[in-house]
């Protein structure tokens, strides 16, 4: 019996991505797959129409996440074209803004790197953490965790064992700060702050920067990827195959697909 007739298994979507029967049985329940039929035992028969929509599926997860590109296939299985499109342009947008802040924070990261930390800015025992807190406007906590984590090395106070930041606490303070609000992790910001230590260079956060800005382009080209696979799932044509999908997986033949919301989204 030819691949026309008998359709495609969910072993075969399964071996086709390179997931388990579980997980595709699981994309249909959830609508991230358009609606299969049954066959009268109650197994479920899928096409080439499933296929695509898995690999417009993961193609998608690839640059937007996987919650974002399921509640986009979702939509387009329930004929609401609008809310999936407007995902898409949230998608985009959040993008745009991360490369906005990165140039931001670069620039001022730069200049907080070339400060030269002076002793008498601060008082002679240096700030405490409610001071220094407030001074940058985080949490203490934060810094607490920050000073856990060997990013801050404050001293103490001999007579209340209290923190005492000095000016190099607070410049490298401000540094974490605004790394973390460009989603550094910190291991990075850690290799930052050691090499600015120890050589006074600010070549460690240039790199890093530009690693984020790397990130960030890659991300984007997966976000073009992931939209055109989408441009080609709703015109109902065939997009090309999934990364690592072996040759000619489900495409002999199989019987018209079943995307009833797909079709009235259109």
């Amino acid at each position: 019996m030819g691949r026309e007739r008998r359709g495609l298994r969910p072993i075969d979507l399964a071996r086709m991505a390179g997931i388990s029967t579980q997980q595709v049985r699981n994309y249909a329940d959830t609508g991230i797959l358009p609606p299969a039929p049954r066959t009268p035992a109650g197994y479920r028969r899928f096409d080439t129409g499933h296929r695509r929509a898995l690999i417009t599926y993961r193609a998608l997860a690839r640059g937007y996440g996987w919650d974002t590109a399921r509640a986009i296939m979702q939509a387009v299985h329930d004929g609401d074209l609008p809310s999936a499109l407007t995902l898409v342009d949230a998608g985009h947008a959040a993008l745009h803004e991360q490369r906005l802040s990165l140039r931001a924070a670069g620039e001022a990261l730069e200049a907080v790197a070339e400060q030269t930390p002076d002793a008498s800015a601060s008082p002679r025992l240096g700030m405490r953490i409610g001071e220094v807190a407030a001074h940058l406007g985080v949490r203490t906590s934060a810094l607490r965790v920050w000073e856990s984590a060997g990013l801050l090395t404050p001293g103490r106070d001999p007579a209340t064992a209290y923190r005492r930041f000095g000016s190099a606490d607070v410049r490298d303070a401000r540094m974490i700060d605004m790394l973390r609000r460009s989603r550094y992790p910190l291991p990075q910001i850690r290799l930052v702050l050691d090499g600015l230590r120890r050589t006074g260079s600010s070549d460690a956060l240039r790199a890093a920067i530009a690693q984020r800005q790397a990130e960030l382009t890659q991300r984007a080209t997966a976000m073009l990827e992931g939209a055109s696979h989408l441009h080609h799932y709703l015109r109902d044509e065939e997009p090309g195959r999934l990364q690592g999908e072996e040759p000619g997986a489900g495409d002999e033949g199989a019987s018209a697909p079943h995307r009833d919301g797909r079709r009235r989204a259109l």
